[in-house]
């Protein structure tokens, strides 16, 4: 088997990888996804029992004889927004006790008790298809979407009635909108608060977006399917807060919502929701708000009974304030965990007013609070590679870095805390999997037993990776150069392959072997592949995020060609850059579109795939950030688009994009493609039939990277490697 087939069927190796972990409140038992094997994409529900190490399948999709396949279109949504490709149990929503967990497959809702007694799963009789249940905390009732309804249903009889309906054509309840789930990390709807007794539900009414029209030329029968699409510039979903009493049984009737009204005006981003025990312990409504120009966030709490809101936490930037994961939080007695801006120039880890992160780490997350600890993720500024995990104890006022068992403290590092067991996950450079233990003592004086979650995944077969990390040029940027298993000092220069992300909210540098397998692949091919993580990419510092503010295709572009210059030196490696190809996928598409039509004296070739060619063809809340409204930033959509620019192409480009795509629709490949037309300038568009932002089909991803490298190939005039094909 062909590493590029390997990678598609394994799903990029992630399938066997134990995920999605949740720990019950005294630490004893853990559950968690994984499938049997390296290739079953059928994901099983588990749980281990942490003082034994006992593990035990809960719920199997094989087992019930539904392996999840037939999704409804809601469903379906979801997961293109969280980039979901498996199948089975891909999530799953356990009660307060740790006793009870609930999950769909093909739209049809399972209830399992997580005893060893309970039993196999058994079906509940909701109206389908059925979207995101969650169930509620003592365990009794599920709540679900079905039809844009909210739904609860009794766990012991199956009693369903609706509590919130659709009011209009284009409204639904329980559900994230699209800017929410692909933009803001908020792929939820609705939240029990902790007695049980109520459900906060965002209302969604799109009847203002609009509406696109996205059709596969594959299947003509077809009808297109309309999506609502807030383009830059154009109106967002109208998103309210409604808290719906739903402790009164079956027969209490269809509540009536008590509405947490916000200045929506000034503040019509809903970024987070969900519930806090106030300081009198009584259940109360928190959520998020940003401004469109995004400026702005406040943090708000609500009582669920009079509707009455107050705002309780400002941020506010003259670019743009980041919305952090996992924040805003509160501990156990309503005190506020926020990360905000330190004196103008980092970001911090706040409880209350009190500052708990280190002072020059770059905050990445708050992962959990467990009673006095607080869990958090950051890098430290001579690392930004680094992903590592620390840990504040507000009662002993202990700070210390959390480390993975017997290793050192690279690597990139994640966790969940509860019970005090710590669950945590370690990817490095020593190997290209994941590692995962569980603690079940994290206190510092504690020689805490530690258990090892297996991962099932596959290796990849291909040669290990041969990477190398400095940080090039005047500005010091993040750069891995990955050499050809077969390569050494004597060998000819190397044709080059720069290899980025290069935007936002994605880092390519970093100290994992997985994040390089792929760009190894390459590497066997014949290439030393630049992987550069630019200006505007996180792992730094807040100035080098920022440094894209209203200027994103010059920054971008200009750190790749500095990268690049200094590689030969940096490496110590004789690079051929008369050779120089450049690929990418998704915001890496647009800058190696970019990098050909506007720097052909630097790149010779370049694959672009699901490119953003024209940004007001993009999403509000990506773009606007960025670049600003375009009805008054007008010049920067101009300066930053590569329409205008293709005229200008001299170098071959080859544009890859799926027809399905419903982030990056085909329309910015098709608009480019004309305009090169018209221009009489040549270029290669290969359209991806019924494929989405990520295609998924294994012979079609295995032919992609195959494709990629015949045309480089033939574009820089190499000739091919058979003997290392990986």
């Amino acid at each position: 088997m062909t590493f590029p087939r390997q990678q598609a069927r394994t799903q990029r190796f992630t399938i066997g990888v134990p995920r999605a972990f949740q720990i019950s409140p005294d630490g004893r038992y853990v559950a968690f996804l994984r499938g049997r094997h390296g290739t079953d994409s059928a994901t099983c529900l588990w749980t281990l029992e942490v003082d034994g190490g006992r593990e035990r399948v809960v719920a199997d999709p094989r087992t019930i004889g539904d392996t999840g396949a037939d999704l409804p279109p809601e469903e379906r949504a979801r997961r293109e927004r969280l980039r979901e490709a498996g199948s089975g149990i891909v999530s799953y929503s356990v009660d307060e006790s740790f006793t009870r967990a609930v999950f769909t497959l093909s739209g049809r809702l399972y209830h399992v008790g997580l005893g060893d007694d309970d039993g196999a799963p058994r079906e509940l009789p909701a109206v389908g298809p059925v979207v995101d249940p969650v169930i509620s905390p003592g365990g009794d009732s599920v709540a679900y979407v079905s039809g844009g309804a909210i739904h609860v249903i009794a766990v012991g009889d199956g009693a369903d009635r609706i509590v919130a309906e659709p009011d209009g054509e284009n409204v639904t309840w329980g559900l994230a909108e699209f800017i929410a789930a692909e933009e803001m990390g908020r792929y939820r709807g609705m939240w029990w608060s902790p007695d049980g007794a109520w459900l906060l539900a965002a209302r969604v009414d799109d009847s203002a977006v609009s509406r696109w029209h996205i059709s596969d030329p594959g299947d003509p029968a077809a009808a297109a399917q309309a999506i609502a699409y807030p383009a830059a510039g154009t109106d967002n979903a109208e998103v309210r807060l409604a808290a719906l009493a739903v402790d009164g049984g079956a027969d209490a009737g269809r509540p009536e919502p008590v509405w947490l009204e916000w200045d929506r005006e000034e503040l019509p981003y809903l970024v987070t929701a969900g519930w806090t025990n106030g300081r009198d312990g009584v259940p109360t409504v928190a959520f998020s708000a940003q401004s469109r120009s995004q400026h702005k966030v406040r943090v708000f709490t609500g009582d669920p009974v009079t509707g009455l809101v107050l705002d309780i936490w400002t941020e506010s930037s003259w670019t743009w304030v980041e919305n952090m994961p996992g924040v805003p939080a509160f501990d156990s007695s309503g005190e506020l965990l926020c990360i905000g801006l330190h004196r103008e120039h980092e970001r911090m880890l706040y409880f209350g007013s009190q500052t708990v992160s280190v002072p020059g780490q770059y905050v990445r997350a708050l992962l959990d609070v467990d009673g006095p600890r607080i869990l958090y993720s950051a890098s430290p500024p001579d690392a930004p590679g680094d992903v590592r995990l620390w840990m504040y104890d507000r009662e002993e006022l202990v700070h210390r870095e959390v480390r993975f068992p017997d290793a050192d403290a690279s690597g990139v590092h994640s966790a969940r805390l509860r019970g005090g067991t710590l669950v945590m996950q370690r990817r490095d450079l020593s190997r290209p999997g994941v590692r995962t233990v569980v603690l079940r003592d994290v206190s510092a004086e504690a020689k805490s037993p530690v258990v090892e979650v297996a991962s099932f995944a596959e290796a990849p077969e291909l040669p290990e990776v041969n990477v190398r990390i400095r940080r090039l040029g005047e500005r010091g940027i993040p750069a891995a150069l990955v050499l050809p298993s077969w390569y050494s000092p004597d060998s000819e220069p190397l044709p080059v392959l720069v290899d980025p992300y290069g935007g936002p909210h994605a880092q390519r540098v970093l100290n994992a072997q997985g994040a390089y397998l792929t760009s190894q692949w390459f590497a066997e091919q014949g290439f030393a592949v630049l992987v550069a993580d630019g200006r505007g990419t996180p792992g730094i510092s807040l100035e080098w995020e920022e440094a894209i503010h209203r200027n994103v295709s010059e920054v971008v572009l200009a750190d790749q060609v500095e990268a690049l210059r200094a590689a030969p030196e940096a490496f110590g490696v004789r690079l051929d850059l008369t050779r120089v190809g450049i690929r990418g996928w998704s915001f890496g598409g647009y800058l190696a579109a970019l990098a050909v039509l506007r720097r052909p004296d630097v790149f010779h070739a370049a694959v672009a795939g699901a490119p953003v060619t024209d940004w007001r063809l993009y999403d509000t809340h990506y773009t606007e950030r960025y670049l600003g409204h375009p009805g008054t930033e007008a010049d920067g959509y101009v300066r930053d688009s590569l329409l205008s620019d293709a005229s200008g192409l001299s170098r071959p480009l080859m544009l890859i994009h799926g027809l399905a795509d419903d982030n990056v629709v085909f329309a910015h490949t098709q608009r480019l493609s004309s305009a090169l037309l018209a221009a009489g300038r040549p270029h290669t568009v290969l359209p991806l039939s019924g494929a989405t932002h990520m295609p998924t089909d294994e012979a079609v991803s295995e032919n992609l990277l195959l494709l990629q490298v015949a045309f480089l190939r033939d574009a820089l005039e190499l000739a091919p490697r058979r003997e290392h094909q990986g």
